[in-house]
Parts: C-alpha cells; sequence; structure tokens
C-alpha cells in the first residue's frame, strides 16, 4: 500500500521557514499571500494485511520518528495500488 504522509507544525508553533517564504514572496510582489506553514511531505509503500493494519503502524511510525507530536501534527491517506 502506498501512504502519502503530511506533517506541518501545530498552530501557534513559531515557524521561521514558514515567515521566510512569506517575506520573499512580498518581495517578490505577491502581497496577498498569508499566513506561510512549511511542512515535510512523505510518500513510502507498507506491506499490511489489512488498510486498519497500515493505519496502527503508520501512526507508530510517525509518533516514533517522522513527526514530533509535541510540536507538530500529521495526517495520512492510504492508497492501494
Amino acid at each position: 500500500m502506498r501512504v502519502k504522509l503530511f506533517v506541518s507544525l501545530k498552530r501557534g508553533v513559531l515557524d521561521p521557514q514558514g515567515k521566510a517564504i512569506e517575506r520573499s514572496l512580498h518581495t517578490l510582489g505577491y502581497p496577498e499571500v498569508q499566513d506561510v506553514r512549511m511542512g515535510k511531505y512523505l510518500e513510502l509503500d507498507i506491506d499490511a494485511a489489512s488498510r486498519e493494519a497500515a493505519a496502527i503502524r503508520i501512526r507508530e511510525i510517525c509518533d516514533k520518528l517522522l513527526a514530533n507530536p509535541v510540536i507538530e501534527d500529521y495526517r495520512f491517506e492510504i492508497a492501494t495500488e
């Protein structure tokens, strides 16, 4: 199964990369862009007996390695190929 994983900082957590991107966009003539948040996107394949089993493993993987649950949120989509 192919998993698409999106990790982003929680609201209220300072995002210096997002602010730098926002400032750069304003400098380039895009003043309408506001509140840029930088995140991570990952794709991975997982061998699991079911979508439910895959979801359990992905949550474990995210909580232990791919996301910091204290300051980051994550969501994922599972697609069978």
